[in-house]
């Protein structure tokens, strides 16, 4: 069997757009893939395409080696885009080998560790109540700050997540897992007063509290030992990425995301580092189905799984899928028992999507003016 040719598609889902990746194969079998990259969406495309060559002609189950191909060849490494471009393959490749061998691909990592995959929503104060009603058991929700017209004031910050964590825990008490997502915005400094202002309201952790560009901004926070788990990690990328903070201890629960790191074959290392040193992972997947598909593998066949990320756009959901396995259900996700990542695109719909208009990502600034961190 080889790798014939690689078709890419754009979808907007109105806030953000999805890139999907369909390989092609000589003896008729493809895979899916996605490499969703908010606001890079046609660079990514590009990246793929401009990729392809190192697996055209080749043997679509020989992963490990595509992988160190796509990765060594180019003589420049690492980027976003290149990652995400890579992640996108990686995947199509694990469903096309699933395929071939008539199995989920979760077996071909060795089999399920749990018998259904455990996720989480977004929401605040304002919807808790319903999300809880509808059967979900674990939230995120952001940290505070920014108004309506992306104005990020810090002094905002504690009381305005103090206020809505009191409000949460008032409605839904303590039978639904909360989250807090601050988005990478703050100095070590605030971040501590950040963790210790959370700590009553027995967060599952608190995401992204200094910037992800320098790991040894964690090394303060964890310091000042909060009594609430950290985690980081949507904006690292591959093994080398997460070598520092991982070796060190930083955080307690690493969120590598399936569509940047390196895809399935590069979460699973990631995931084994990790658990040498007994840290959970959640991945970060604000993704489309294909991505999430994808994700709950990983998720089923790794030891040291917290909770995954889900964001169903439920209309183009099922505009795009041609089941619906993928839904969350009461918090959880069944495993796929279908070969390949289970998991198959209308591509009457994909080719109906006409021109991609991009959905230019959110922008925050300081009450100066200052450029902030979205």
């Amino acid at each position: 069997m080889k790798i014939t040719e690689l078709k890419t598609y754009l979808v907007n889902n109105g806030v953000r757009g999805y890139v999907f990746l369909k390989m092609e194969t000589d003896e008729g079998i493809h895979g899916w893939g996605e490499g969703t990259l908010e606001s890079k969406e046609r660079a990514v495309v590009a990246t793929i395409h401009d990729m392809k060559h190192h697996v055209i002609g080749e043997d679509p189950t020989r992963i490990e080696y595509l992988w160190q191909c796509l990765r060594r060849h180019g003589f420049w490494r690492g980027g976003v885009v290149t990652n995400t471009a890579l992640s996108a393959m990686d995947q199509a490749l694990w469903d096309i080998t699933g395929k071939a061998f008539g199995q989920p691909v979760y077996k071909l990592l060795g089999g399920a560790c749990r018998d259904r995959i455990r996720c989480y929503c977004h929401g605040s104060a304002s919807n808790v109540k319903e999300k809880f009603d509808e059967g979900w058991r674990a939230i995120k929700c952001g940290a505070g700050g920014v108004d309506a017209h992306g104005i990020f004031r810090e002094g905002s910050v504690i009381p305005e997540c103090v206020e809505n964590l009191s409000k949460m825990r008032e409605l839904v008490g303590e039978e639904m897992d909360i989250m807090v997502d601050a988005h990478g915005r703050f100095r070590p400094s605030m971040a501590v007063r950040l963790a210790r202002a959370v700590e009553p309201f027995n967060l599952l952790f608190l995401e992204e509290p200094v910037p992800p560009d320098n790991v040894d901004a964690f090394a303060k926070l964890r310091d000042s030992q909060p009594s609430v788990d950290i985690a980081t990690g949507e904006r690292l990328f591959m093994r080398w990425g997460f070598r520092r903070l991982i070796e060190q201890q930083y955080v307690d629960v690493i969120q590598p995301d399936i569509c940047h790191c390196g895809g399935i074959s590069e979460l699973r290392k990631i995931a084994a580092m990790a658990e040498t040193y007994h840290l959970k992972v959640a991945p970060h997947n604000p993704n489309g189905p294909v991505a999430t598909a994808a994700s709950v593998h990983v998720a089923a066949a790794i030891p040291n799984f917290l909770n995954l990320e889900t964001v169903v756009v439920e209309d183009l959901w099922n505009e795009l899928v041609t089941e619906d396995v993928f839904r969350p259900q009461n918090s959880y996700l069944s495993l796929p028992t279908q070969p390949g990542l289970g998991i198959e695109l209308n591509e009457d719909r994909l080719a109906a999507e006409g021109e991609f208009k991009q959905v230019p990502y959110r922008k925050v600034f300081e009450s100066d003016g200052t450029p902030g961190d979205n």
